[in-house]
């Protein structure tokens, strides 16, 4: 397997509090990698890791190293262009107060892209990717605010899609959706797959299961175990994995 990130030694504080401790593991290219664990246990310090989001708290300190596609985040990467690489979905959808085309049309347009037909070719490829086409099609001009919740989150994936990143992280991003709508977001997750690399953070065991390819189980800021999926889930290495999956704790 090609690895996509490469995540060595990475240690986070928030102050004194430590958010993740000698953290290391490789991110493959086109798989969906699950991220689960307890409240407090690194998940989303480490997905804000590595787009650098966590560089907005003050208090925030780094060591060790994140590497996308053999090149260093910190150094060799400008935030900006990273960003627009490595894409994040998180848990409430938050749409733009526009209509849905010019959700979608926000990024290209602030990156350059000005002609009219190639704007409109990115609005369709990037809704359906999201499984959001049919539903909106017509009514492309109407505002985003309009769509239900689970609209919304599949539109908001389809605005990451627009600026055609290599990574997409997720956020806990059915964590407000009923059923059919985290049904919708996980095939396309699912569909997604064949062209990005997707991390997956979420609290849902059996979403982790339905659709990831390898399963990390983090714990009080430390990685336990990272295996595939069916492993995980059915013979972990690590008794805590275990008592996690079957809701002992958690």
């Amino acid at each position: 397997m090609i690895s996509k990130i490469k995540v060595r030694e990475l240690t986070i504080h928030f102050g004194k509090f430590r958010a993740l401790n000698n953290l290391s593991l490789d991110i493959h290219e086109n798989e969906i990698l699950s991220i689960i664990g307890p409240a407090n246990s690194g998940k989303t310090s480490f997905l804000r890791a590595l787009n650098r989001l966590n560089d907005f708290e003050p208090q925030m300190k780094m060591s060790g190293s994140i590497r996308l596609d053999d090149k260093d985040i910190q150094t060799d990467i400008e935030a900006e262009e990273l960003r627009k690489r490595v894409g994040m979905i998180f848990a409430l959808p938050i749409p733009l107060p526009l209509s849905i085309h010019d959700n979608i049309t926000y990024g290209p347009r602030l990156a350059g892209i000005h002609d009219k037909r190639r704007l409109d070719r990115i609005v369709e490829e990037s809704l359906k990717a999201a499984y959001l086409w049919d539903e909106v099609k017509d009514r492309l001009r109407s505002s985003a605010l309009k769509l239900s919740g689970g609209q919304q989150q599949r539109l908001c994936i389809a605005r990451t899609l627009a600026l055609k990143p290599d990574v997409i992280l997720f956020d806990e991003p059915c964590s407000g959706l009923d059923p059919i709508s985290t049904a919708k977001v996980e095939d396309s997750m699912m569909e997604l797959r064949k062209s990005y690399t997707i991390v997956l953070v979420t609290n849902n065991t059996k979403q982790a299961a339905r659709v990831g390819m390898r399963t990390a189980f983090f714990l009080t800021g430390e990685l336990v175990e990272i295996d595939s999926t069916d492993r995980i889930f059915t013979a972990p290495s690590d008794s805590r994995t275990n008592d996690y999956i079957i809701g002992r704790f958690g």
